[in-house]
């Protein structure tokens, strides 16, 4: 992973191969992600992954699909089941506790900042989507950073929706996303909405509380999220 990766264009992004990654892909895993890391113009968008956090998906706890040019690593996606504690996201969608062995988690993401803007994050969170084994789960969960303008587009875009905004991994404030797997979320955007500004927490929070759910957003001089209720 040391040495320089060259810019690349749409005509040869046809040869990266997607594979799921194994424990000796460790290192490889570790090094990318410090580079994007180093690449990001606020560290507080993305919560990094331990090396004890991997090895826990590599013991048999979630998969993580990677993307290889040649033999270099330049992209991943994680899949993780996580344990049943406090800080369970399905705990903040209201699941009961028989539910929550049925969720899945869409964690990290990682593109190497030389294959940034190809649809890269999209074209893996559709592979890892259609690899989620769906007679084990029925919820997809993840966490997103307000103003991560790129992975909150891939969320909705994934069929995500947002059904909260609160303090997570040690006071950060995050979107909580879900999608139900075995049902069609239609999106009616007809029916009761708001339309609310993405630095308005307060509102939001609110607004969730009633029982609307994040369904998209736009850009009108500032960015906002759409909102609606029995959508």
């Amino acid at each position: 992973m040391g040495e320089e990766m060259k810019e690349h264009t749409d005509s040869n992004l046809h040869d990266l191969k997607p594979r799921i990654v194994e424990l000796k892909d460790l290192p490889n895993l570790l090094a990318l992600q410090k580079i994007a890391i180093a690449h990001l113009e606020s560290k507080d968008v993305l919560q990094p992954s331990t090396v004890e956090e991997f090895e826990f998906i590599f013991s048999g706890n979630g998969f993580i699909l990677g993307l290889f040019d040649g033999n270099k690593l330049i992209a991943f996606r994680v899949m993780v089941v996580l344990p049943l504690d406090v800080e369970h996201l399905g705990l903040d969608a209201g699941l009961s506790s028989e539910t929550l062995e049925r969720v899945i988690y869409q964690d990290l993401s990682i593109v190497h900042p030389h294959y940034r803007g190809k649809g890269l994050q999209k074209k893996m969170g559709e592979m890892v989507m259609a690899k989620v084994d769906q007679s084990r789960f029925d919820y997809v969960f993840a966490t997103v950073a307000p103003f991560n303008i790129p992975s909150l587009k891939d969320k909705f875009a994934l069929g995500l929706h947002i059904v909260a905004l609160k303090l997570k991994y040690e006071g950060k404030l995050r979107y909580v996303f879900m999608k139900k797997l075995h049902e069609e979320q239609l999106v009616d955007t007809s029916i009761e909405g708001r339309l609310i500004a993405m630095d308005d927490t307060q509102m939001q929070q609110q607004t969730l509380s009633e029982g609307f759910i994040g369904v998209s957003m736009i850009n009108e001089n500032g960015w906002f999220i759409q909102y609606c209720k029995n959508c």
